[in-house]
């Protein structure tokens, strides 16, 4: 896959079937769309884009908004090359890009720089400054400027619209099968393995303090069953996210112990899918209560099956 990252270096005139958003948690809704993508492109004799944009367009309209997304950059990278998309363009979301009309846009960043023959959007899509763009603009302007323009149909979930808001709203609720089954793969957490306070050790279960990604969403707080992979290989663990509130602590962490695991990975980069929540956060009397759940927490995990 390609990565423009700039649309003025952007000079090729390879004519694309191209589709338009944030694409945040790359779920079965938009897989849908990247099917029909990336059918039409070959049925066309095109080449299949997406165009993104980083950061957030919220970031720019809402500053102060504390936005935590499904996604690091990173991980929808992956999960697009992985989906078979030839090309995909992270536009950042400037002041200029903003106050693009919805005509602008199409005229100039859509037909005239990208050579788009073939536009699929998703059901709800709108675009241009206060959002003049949408898929009635884009049939009106279609035959005029040479493409194609095509609408996707939601995809549902226990009767809604599978969308980001909705798996976020999954995982805030601990609701772990549900978020995994609009994602259409596991939800995972990746990052480096950080010195933390070094208790876990103390009492027979060391844990690997993973620093987190701060704009990616965390699950509810609460202890989880996940898979972890470290060193090329996957083992069962136990997630933690929350603040430790047995011994008074007072940061957010995201903690794992890794079970049949002992070796020294300080310094290097894990990641682990979500399988299934185990119980919410605890504040025990004494660290024996906390150890004894510790126990349980474990017979549960290595009888989950996997």
């Amino acid at each position: 896959m390609k990565i423009i990252k700039n649309l003025h270096d952007y000079s090729q005139k390879t004519p694309l079937a191209l589709s338009i958003g944030m694409f945040d948690g790359v779920h079965r809704g938009h897989q849908t769309i990247i099917k029909n993508l990336n059918t039409a492109a070959q049925n066309k004799g095109l080449e299949s884009a997406i165009l993104t944009f980083w950061p957030h367009p919220r970031t720019v309209f809402s500053p102060t908004d504390d936005l935590k997304l499904l996604n690091t950059i990173e991980e929808k990278t992956y999960l697009l090359e992985k989906n078979n998309v030839q090309h995909l363009f992270l536009k950042e979301f400037d002041e200029a890009f903003r106050n693009l009309t919805g005509e602008e846009f199409v005229k100039q960043i859509l037909v005239e720089k990208l050579n788009v023959k073939h536009l699929i959007i998703g059901y709800d899509h709108t675009f241009g400054k206060n959002r003049s763009g949408d898929f009635n603009l884009l049939q009106k302007m279609s035959s005029e400027l040479g493409f194609d323009v095509v609408q996707v149909e939601a995809v549902d979930f226990q009767d809604r619209h599978i969308s980001s808001t909705q798996i976020r709203n999954a995982l805030m609720n601990a609701d772990i099968t549900a978020a995994n089954e609009m994602l259409g793969y596991l939800y995972s957490v990746s990052g480096e393995v950080v010195h933390g306070k070094k208790l876990g050790r103390t009492i027979g279960y060391p844990t690997a303090n993973i620093s987190v990604n701060p704009m990616k969403f965390l699950p509810k707080k609460g202890a989880y069953i996940v898979d972890v992979f470290v060193q090329n290989k996957q083992f069962r663990g136990m997630l933690s996210i929350g603040t430790n509130p047995t011994v008074d602590g007072r940061s957010l962490s995201t903690e794992v112990y890794i079970l049949d695991f002992n070796a020294d990975i300080y310094g290097e980069t894990i990641s682990v899918n979500f399988r299934q929540f185990l119980h919410d956060e605890i504040k025990f009397d004494g660290l024996q209560q906390l150890i004894e759940k510790l126990d349980e927490d474990k017979k549960l995990t290595e009888n989950f099956e996997f």
